[in-house]
């Protein structure tokens, strides 16, 4: 958010929604908050949600498919989606510098063609280089569609944006878990007729997504000051410094993806399908909850201190799942639902803070190439997120869960600092 603006008037190169008729009673649905009101935030939530069925699709079979249908090894998967994931990263900056110069909307809908088309090539690959290459492709979109749509977010969201990204994450969410069950039907059918539907319906949701984006108007480039910098964010050492510690928060996420299954498996006598449990239960939290921790958080100082928030909450959370590893499965059980709900309420607040300082540290006019680097700090550091964890939660065991959760806490008390240290330089910087 744009913390020099005053109160009531809307932001430079934003667009706004329709404004409802004075008097006119709002839907029930509009006026809970479950949908926004008709107009461009309405239209980017409904092409969000269904894209985000396809990721839930995609990221729940994926591997089965190329495994089981293609034919691919476990380890041969796992070195293409790792070289893809790691080359994806150099696309999010100049693509959201375009974005910046020729336009978000535009951009954006460049990058979902090319991701319907290398999404929808998958059934046709039946070696491991096509794969790679065809994977690669569709990560590099990937990226760029991240940094394109950074500005999009940013220009149609309106004079709250941390509290419309904090909705979108909410039915993100849900509509990810849509596509997770409908995965898990293709799972069990394990067919390569199967596999390929999950596949094409993925490539499917980018098509579908790029037909609602189109509706949308056009979002006018925000002008660049006379002596901007054209690649300012790789220069901004305070917000690079910012993406770093907000990456490293973002490590929370494999907590309970990644390194609680392998805990509950491996380390404990809590029954298997308390996982299954466990995610449910974070998505529910999620869905429910996210806008309203989003509160209060509107502006850097405010998100500063949710980072801090989170931090510590972060660290009760993980010291509860750690001494779960030699009690009964009852206890074990009941102490890992609260530590999970625990760290979700952290999940919340650094989530509403990552929004924030994404948006209210970046230059109007560069909203793309900062979404960029953004996502490029969050990529580096989810692709270390399973060696950390592995190695601190999983294999040292309790010891290594509270040293994960007291480098969130330092993380999250160093954030308020780093924050008003960027305020500083821009309040200093020439106008």
């Amino acid at each position: 958010m744009d913390t020099n603006r005053k109160p009531g008037t809307q932001a430079v190169g934003t667009v706004t929604d329709e404004a409802e008729e004075p008097g006119a009673a709002q839907p029930w649905a509009v006026a809970r908050g479950l949908i926004p009101q008709r107009g461009p935030r309405r239209l980017l939530a409904v092409a969000f949600f269904v894209n985000m069925i396809g990721n839930g699709l995609y990221m729940t079979g994926a591997a089965l498919f190329f495994t089981r249908s293609v034919g691919l090894s476990v380890a041969q998967v796992g070195v293409g989606m790792g070289t893809a994931s790691l080359l994806g990263l150099v696309a999010g900056i100049p693509v959201g510098r375009f974005a910046d110069l020729k336009g978000s909307r535009e951009t954006y809908l460049v990058t979902l063609a090319v991701q319907t088309l290398a999404m929808a090539s998958l059934v046709f690959v039946r070696t491991f280089w096509m794969f790679v290459v065809v994977v690669c492709v569709a990560q590099l979109a990937n990226s760029a569609s991240v940094a394109a749509r950074g500005p999009l977010i940013r220009g149609f969201a309106g004079p709250q944006p941390t509290k419309y990204r904090s909705y979108l994450r909410a039915t993100n969410n849900l509509a990810g878990s849509c596509g997770a069950l409908a995965a898990g039907v293709v799972v069990q059918l394990d067919t390569r007729a199967a596999y390929a539907a999950l596949i094409l319906g993925n490539a499917f949701t980018f098509l579908a997504c790029a037909v609602v984006i189109a509706r949308l108007p056009h979002l006018a480039p925000v002008p660049a000051p006379p002596m901007a910098d054209r690649w300012m964010a790789l220069k901004d050492k305070p917000y690079m410094v910012v993406t770093l510690l907000d990456g490293v928060m973002s490590m929370q996420g494999q907590v309970l993806v990644f390194a609680l299954p392998l805990w509950i498996v491996g380390q404990s006598d809590a029954p298997r399908w308390i996982v299954g449990v466990c995610a449910v239960l974070n998505t529910l939290m999620v869905v429910f909850f996210q806008v309203r921790a989003s509160r209060g958080v509107d502006s850097n100082a405010g998100a500063g201190r949710a980072a801090r928030r989170s931090g510590l909450v972060f660290m009760v959370g993980m010291a509860l799942i750690a001494v779960t590893g030699g009690m009964s499965a009852e206890a074990a059980t009941a102490l890992i639902l609260i530590g999970v709900v625990v760290h979700t309420v952290g999940e919340l607040w650094q989530a509403a803070a990552s929004f924030e300082l994404s948006f209210g540290l970046a230059p109007a006019h560069a909203q793309g190439q900062y979404s960029g680097l953004f996502g490029m700090g969050h990529g580096l550091t989810n692709a270390a997120a399973p060696t950390v964890l592995g190695l601190l939660c999983v294999t040292w065991g309790a010891p290594g869960w509270l040293v994960m959760g007291g480098i969130f806490v330092a993380v999250g008390l160093i954030m308020p600092y780093v924050v008003r240290w960027a305020e500083r330089t821009r309040a200093e910087a020439p106008r």
